[in-house]
């Protein structure tokens, strides 16, 4: 009789515990699901800066190829020898006014695929949130060299 009144109070025991589980129902699976969501929030979040950081230092790019071009194809006619130099200090001065610690290490090459052609090429890495992610822009502006062209008709 004795062991059969323990095994009635195991049973009550047990059918307490579970009536008391259900009725507070799925409590402690909030928990759990946010162990499991934080990190691809997180992720998310990270991922969402690197896309603004690498456009951002891509437009930065872009506007300092441009500006360093313009110059080049100003002045490639009139000073064939002096263009170089100043299209890359166009070039610097962009890269310091708009992003100077997202445009990091630029490589600037003055281009010249023809003879009436100038540009400005750029590459240079972008700093990333992730460890171990290495993320390059690459820039380039290309155009006509603007000279005088005197008009032998009248």
């Amino acid at each position: 009789m004795s062991g059969n009144r323990r095994e009635n109070r195991a049973a009550v025991w047990l059918r307490r515990r579970v009536e008391a589980a259900s009725a507070r129902g799925d409590s402690g699976m909030t928990a759990i699901e946010f162990v499991l969501l934080t990190p691809v929030l997180f992720f998310m979040i990270f991922a969402t800066v690197q896309f603004a950081l690498y456009f951002f230092a891509d437009h930065v790019a872009q506007a300092a190829a441009q500006a360093g071009a313009r110059k080049a194809r100003a002045m490639a006619h009139d000073q064939p020898g002096a263009w170089r130099g100043e299209a890359q200090d166009v070039v610097d001065s962009y890269i310091q006014q708009l992003g100077p610690s997202l445009v990091l290490s630029p490589k600037v090459t003055m281009l010249q695929p023809e003879q009436n052609t100038v540009g400005v090429e750029i590459t240079a890495r972008v700093p990333t949130v992730f460890p171990g992610f290495d993320i390059t822009v690459h820039a380039q502006s290309v155009g006509p060299v603007e000279r005088f062209v005197r008009d032998a008709g009248n």
